[in-house]
């Protein structure tokens, strides 16, 4: 069963905000920027990371330094599952913010 838009739209905000949480919380120097419903995220290194809605095929796209990624939901484990790994996008994220902020932030239940 597909997501329905408005489903959809309710996982990405409710995404977008526990990321916005987690890098609020760390003691990381990020700045985040919400335009249009993509979340960018700027490290103090310059690089950054850039979660932008694919609304036509209900996917959330990561961008990052080591590449491009896309998540489907699954709502069996309501986790966005990249479509490629299966890996979990927090998971998938601990790995990606320590190899460029060098930190390891927790982002449990994503």
């Amino acid at each position: 069963m597909s997501l329905s838009e408005a489903r959809f739209h309710d996982l990405v905000d409710a995404t977008q905000q526990t990321l916005e949480d987690v890098f609020d919380d760390s003691e990381l120097d990020v700045d985040l920027e919400t335009s249009g419903g993509v979340l960018t995220v700027k490290f103090e290194n310059g690089s950054q990371l850039i979660f932008s809605r694919q609304e036509p095929l209900r996917q959330l796209w990561l961008a990052a330094v080591s590449g491009g990624f896309h998540f489907d939901y699954d709502q069996e484990s309501e986790r966005w599952l990249c479509d490629k790994s299966e890996e979990q996008l927090g998971e998938m994220l601990v790995r990606i913010v320590e190899v460029q902020a060098g930190v390891k932030l927790d982002f449990e239940g994503l």
